[in-house]
């Protein structure tokens, strides 16, 4: 199991904070995990398209090649904007 997270805006955009998933034995790395979710439906797609969101495994900021394996935690944090 994998526990999937997400912040402010997307949590609110996709209805979820938390979740917790078995992942399909094709995905191993975070670019693939977001496809993979991205695949739901345009709302998922949409929230998850774009490069300036942040993903975090076990709370490192990481790449989109980055690894994921059985019991990490993968957030994914929406840009930040300020002013």
């Amino acid at each position: 199991m994998v526990r999937l997270r997400f912040f402010a805006s997307l949590r609110e955009t996709l209805g979820t904070g938390d979740e917790q998933v078995e992942l399909p034995g094709d995905i191993n790395d975070i670019s693939a995990l977001t496809a993979w979710l991205q695949a739901r439906n345009d709302r998922w797609h949409a929230a998850l398209d774009n490069t300036r969101v942040r993903i975090a495994v076990n709370q490192t900021i990481v790449k989109p090649g980055h690894p994921v394996r059985d019991g990490d935690e993968v957030a994914w944090f929406p840009p930040v904007t300020g002013g």
